[in-house]
């Protein structure tokens, strides 16, 4: 499976690319450099937009507007005009924990988890935003990544990257309601003293292909990992990043597995042997991903 560097502008830290099906384009955030991004691959045209606080990540809007999860809450956002109006304030103390990685499920509730920075205790959650309403669905991880749904809508996935964990719910789609538990994946963490060449990586971003694979990026793994709905390995990609960050299916087919990165915080030596970190990846794959599910607050 051959992986390319795609012409999407470079990120310091790349996170939770959607494809717009509407505009035929990616969105992404640079969460380290304050920026929203947008690529179309097609013409090559790029577009940027600067803010005062942390984009983590982003869902659309049926008018073309996005909704986006910020370190100081979740906001309605127009890239036409650059207007932005907050939905709701963030429900923790911002001066140490921050919206992550977010989703909309089929029915346009968007779900999104915080990153507690001190990492430990495990204090950071899972957050709902639907009807008008933020409420806590989960709690007690450190790093809240992975969302994604099974074809059917039935099944949710969430990883606390911290603790190398990806879990499984079942998910009841009338109330937006998770249950029943249970771990999905679990992957070795890195043992002291352990090389980078010899780690497998943590899971970060996901994406649910239509077979209902489950394919996320192993962050400081240098790969990408496509799991079975049973949580076994189908098939493993060699990236020539240390650091993605998140996979999503794009493309007019959604065939084409878009893959943000990151270089915020790493050593010069390994920058100076991996130039593509900070660049959106891309491969075609051989079965198409599910589409960008719409949020559904205005």
């Amino acid at each position: 499976m051959q992986v390319r560097i795609t012409g999407a502008p470079r990120a310091e830290l790349g996170e939770s690319p959607f494809w717009h099906p509407q505009q035929q384009c990616l969105y992404y955030c640079d969460i380290a450099g304050r920026r929203l991004l947008r690529h179309d691959p097609r013409s090559g045209a790029s577009a940027q937009w600067q803010f005062d606080s942390e984009p983590a990540s982003c869902a659309p809007l049926p008018d073309g507007r996005l909704l986006l999860a910020m370190r100081d809450g979740l906001w309605c956002f127009d890239p036409a005009g650059g207007a932005r109006r907050r939905l709701v304030a963030a429900p923790y103390d911002t001066a140490t924990e921050r919206f992550n990685d977010g989703k909309c499920d089929p029915q346009g509730r968007f779900w999104v988890g915080t990153v507690y920075e001190p990492r430990e205790p495990a204090l950071a959650g899972l957050y709902c935003w639907s009807q008008g309403q933020l409420r806590l669905h989960g709690s007690a991880v450190a790093t809240s990544n992975g969302l994604a749904w099974s074809p059917d809508g039935r099944t949710l996935y969430w990883s606390d990257t911290r603790a190398h964990l990806i879990r499984a719910f079942d998910f009841d789609p009338v109330p937006g309601a998770i249950s029943r538990p249970r771990v999905f994946a679990s992957f070795e963490p890195r043992r002291p003293g352990q090389p980078l060449s010899r780690y497998g990586g943590r899971p970060d971003g996901a994406a649910v292909d239509a077979e209902g694979a489950y394919w996320v990026a192993m962050y400081e793994g240098q790969r990408l990992l496509r799991l079975s709905p049973g949580g076994q390995v189908l098939q493993e990609v060699e990236l020539p990043v240390r650091c993605p960050t998140m996979p999503c299916f794009g493309g007019a087919d959604l065939r084409t597995l878009y893959v943000t990165t990151a270089r915020h915080g790493r050593p010069a030596e390994e920058l100076l042997g991996q130039p593509a970190a900070g660049l959106v990846l891309a491969l075609e794959t051989a079965v198409p991903g599910l589409p960008v599910s719409f949020a559904g607050v205005a």
